[in-house]
């Protein structure tokens, strides 16, 4: 078992075993999903039992394996009905597993907890993995559940400042404790050439040319249309750009986002592919990995994953990339919704000499591993849930840190 997570615990197993259960909207790719998961094996591997409530999705199985207990529920529903109706059935999961902590990942399910939770008389908390729309009143109503937990986790300092300055969480119930990176997968040494020829050949990369790469959620903010803006202001360079993430079904953004590759006439420069197996294999093919969101991104896991491959990144200038890229060391930011500016970074980074590239390389590696490690992101997560029993000393960052 991890030593430090058996420490942060203060307790493993025997008749202290505590329960803790966590809610979200369901199990499909994500870093919301991700960290749940990551946290359940912690708990598994620690000697306590991890409970996650959702409406179901692909990494269930993957959940399941770990020894974790997964209970079905619409969680991924906001009409008040729905929620009410499984605050009473959270009620039940409570009762039947012993749970000790509810950790609520999301606005919907943390409402259906925190009602489950007082009727219990369990321990309730939360973690903000996102600023959310709050232009008026009755959305800032909705999303002040995730200020109500007895500790709220922010996954990073600017969501940190967020919690305290926009819902008033008080410093002294705010743990910073950032997302991390599994390094026994993100490691550019365990990637073979079999693996980067399989995933290339899936989508039909032509062999030596530069590859541009987004991969992250087909969602407007995540800033697909600046980056096409950019490969067209990049001329006849020779380069494919590479869209991963994109869903089978054909929806109106995607359609929105083909016309405007037809429209810059980039038709077979700029592809788009569904999400990936092996991130780490399709990381590896990049020449330069591309973060271009319009918002601010919570943390995001695709600059710090590319950073741990050794890729040359540019991300936002806003948001948790401002915490994961030293810009001009580790990678390059940008202004949001620049095309001209990121074409220009895109440019610069397709120009790093060999010697450049492995300096910045190392330079990346070094960083997220000094700081967005997996398992001190696990350690400090259950390092709150002792805290909040009682049973040891917290070892996470606060917000007064």
């Amino acid at each position: 078992m991890e030593p430090r997570l058996t420490a942060a615990l203060g307790v493993a197993s025997g008749p202290e075993r505590r329960t803790v259960l966590q809610l979200l909207p369901a199990l499909h790719v994500g870093g919301v999903e991700r960290g749940t998961i990551d946290v359940a094996v912690a708990l598994q591997a620690a000697g306590w039992k991890a409970v996650v409530a959702s409406a179901g999705g692909p990494m269930v199985a993957e959940l399941e394996r770990a020894g974790a207990v997964h209970v079905t529920l619409p969680l991924d529903r906001k009409n008040p009905l729905t929620i009410h109706g499984n605050a009473k059935r959270l009620a039940e999961v409570i009762d039947r597993y012993d749970v000790d902590i509810v950790h609520a990942r999301s606005r919907a399910p943390a409402w259906a907890g925190w009602l489950a939770s007082r009727s219990t008389g369990r321990h309730f908390m939360t973690t903000f993995h996102g600023t959310h729309s709050n232009g008026n009143w009755a959305k800032r109503r909705y999303n002040a559940i995730m200020a109500r937990g007895e500790r709220v986790i922010a996954i990073s300092h600017f969501i940190a400042e967020h919690a305290y300055g926009i819902y008033g969480v008080p410093p002294e119930r705010i743990r910073i404790i950032p997302r991390g990176i599994d390094f026994r997968r993100f490691d550019p040494y365990a990637v073979t050439g079999e693996r980067m020829i399989q995933v290339a050949s899936q989508w039909r990369l032509p062999d030596g040319v530069p590859i541009v790469m987004l991969p992250g959620r087909f969602s407007r903010w995540k800033g697909h249309e600046v980056l096409i803006d950019a490969i067209a202001l990049l001329g006849d360079r020779e380069l494919v750009c590479v869209l991963v993430g994109a869903t089978e079904e054909r929806d109106a953004y995607r359609a929105e986002l083909e016309a405007r590759i037809l429209e810059k006439g980039l038709g077979g420069r700029v592809q788009m592919v569904p999400n990936c197996r092996d991130m780490p294999a399709a990381y590896m093919l990049a020449d330069v990995v591309v973060a271009p969101s319009t918002e601010p991104e919570a943390f995001g896991r695709v600059p710090v994953e590319a950073q741990a491959m050794g890729r040359p990144v540019i991300a936002t200038d806003h948001g948790g990339a401002r915490e994961t890229v030293i810009t001009g060391e580790t990678g390059l930011l940008v202004p949001p919704g620049d095309a001209p500016a990121l074409a220009a970074a895109i440019a610069d980074a397709l120009d790093l000499t060999m010697a450049e590239r492995k300096y910045l390389g190392e330079r990346a590696i070094a960083h997220v591993r000094a700081n967005f490690d997996l398992s001190q992101m696990c350690a400090e997560t259950l390092a709150v849930y002792s805290e909040v029993l009682g049973i040891g000393a917290a070892g996470e960052r606060s917000i007064a840190a």
